[in-house]
């Protein structure tokens, strides 16, 4: 038999993978209760947690593991299965489909199904399966916000040098960031040489574009004096507009004003009228300073 026909046969025996395909959702949380918050710890914030619960057969099933959502993991893992038995969920990581939720279902499965201790394994691609509306009890985050990734340690391994060097350059790279009570979703944050208040929209996009573009023909966008309206992005089906601030105002300083900025535009929100020539050149112009995140 010819060399070609071999391997024509071995070709056919082997079974071959389903091609899994990838679809593009654009607001994965969409259903959850805290939506924005959610897209807010996967784009704004650096180190935070919040525990998750399970539903269903699943929370029966794994009535002893404690789930905890967390920002990001050692090396932007997927998932972490701890040796206690918790398991960690990384919202921000490496690599990704379409669909956000459908990933972090998986991952959640993945690090359920791993014994505790062990690496996670998650797949690119996940194919079809349940997400997290699916899996969760749903209701308001429980966000605590770190100064550091400690939190992702067992006590035994706090004294490891190699894990405490890790973490030192985790946490070198974490720029102070303050959760506001004036909004949810709401956060100030200092990077060098600059502050910012970026606040994830709980609306639907077209209101709140034409909610902010009042503001804007009115002259009320910024949050006070010297602070500048610096633009807006989207994140996963929701508007996040940002402020620049002086970087030697602490974060408490920006309760009230955002609290104030909340009420001008949950006003302009609930403006029936239609936007007028002010108001429409307005739109245009921040339609021109907007970026958009998968």
């Amino acid at each position: 038999m010819s060399k070609r026909r071999k391997s024509q046969r071995a070709a056919e025996a082997t079974p071959k993978r389903a091609k899994v395909r990838d679809v593009f959702v654009p607001r994965p949380f969409e259903g959850l209760a805290d939506e924005p918050e959610w897209i807010a710890l996967r784009e704004l914030v650096p180190a935070a947690s919040a525990p998750l619960r399970l539903t269903g057969d699943l929370a029966a099933e794994h009535a002893d593991r404690s789930i905890v959502l967390a920002t990001v993991l050692p090396m932007a893992a997927p998932a972490m299965a701890r040796a206690d038995g918790t398991v960690f969920v990384g919202l921000q990581r490496h690599q990704q489909s379409g669909d956000v939720s459908r990933d972090l279902a998986e991952s959640l499965l993945c690090a359920l199904r791993t014994e505790p201790g062990r690496t996670v394994e998650v797949p690119p691609l996940p194919g079809p399966g349940p997400r997290l509306q699916d899996l969760l009890a749903d209701g308001p985050l429980d966000v605590s916000m770190h100064d550091g990734f400690e939190f992702w340690l067992e006590p035994e391994a706090a004294s490891d040098p190699t894990v405490q060097a890790s973490l030192e350059r985790a946490n070198a790279a974490v720029y102070p960031t303050v959760r506001l009570s004036a909004a949810p979703a709401a956060y100030w944050c200092q990077v060098p040489e600059k502050a910012h208040v970026r606040w994830v929209l709980p609306d639907d996009e077209d209101a709140a574009l034409d909610a902010l573009a009042r503001l804007g023909a009115a002259g009320t966008l910024p949050l006070g004096d010297n602070t500048r309206f610096a633009g807006m992005f989207r994140a996963h089906g929701r508007l996040v507009p940002v402020w620049d601030l002086p970087e030697d105002v602490p974060a408490g300083e920006w309760e009230d004003p955002v609290t104030q900025f909340a009420k001008r535009y949950a006003e302009a929100l609930a403006d029936p009228t239609p936007l007028d020539a002010a108001g429409r050149r307005s739109r245009q112009g921040l339609l021109g300073r907007q970026l958009t995140l998968r």
